[in-house]
């Protein structure tokens, strides 16, 4: 038997980032809490909103995917290497999603630039 899920479930995933997502933190290791992505291993955060956020939309796949756009001239805060990504609630004080990066040394006063990535959900095999 066939396993189907519809669109409007995992967009529904998707839409809980892309709607309570407020900060992007650009991070020296992996995240596992909220306190971690804005202060432990956050090396430059900026606000955002869902404007900052592309669909959800069709994946390059399956399933469905939600594009982050790209965020220029983020300060950095503290100097160290840049490995994790993370969107945190600000609001529910959740960490929400965390990605890799290509592993970057950044240092405090200097700018950083995220280029748009992707986070995808592929339909039930």
């Amino acid at each position: 038997m066939a396993k189907t899920i519809h669109d409007d479930v995992l967009d529904g995933t998707l839409n809980i980032v892309k709607n309570n997502g407020t900060r992007l933190s650009v991070c020296n290791a992996q995240p596992t809490t909220y306190t971690e992505a804005i202060t432990t291993f956050k090396l430059a955060i900026r606000t955002i909103a869902p404007a900052d956020f592309t669909g959800p939309v069709d994946g390059d796949v399956s399933g469905r995917k939600l594009t982050v756009n790209q965020q220029a001239t983020i300060t950095v805060d503290a100097s160290g290497t840049a490995t994790h990504i993370a969107v945190s609630d600000s609001v529910n004080l959740k960490l929400l999603l965390v990605t890799t990066c290509t592993s970057q040394v950044l240092t405090a006063g200097n700018t950083v630039t995220i280029p748009a990535f992707k986070e995808e959900i592929a339909d039930p095999a």
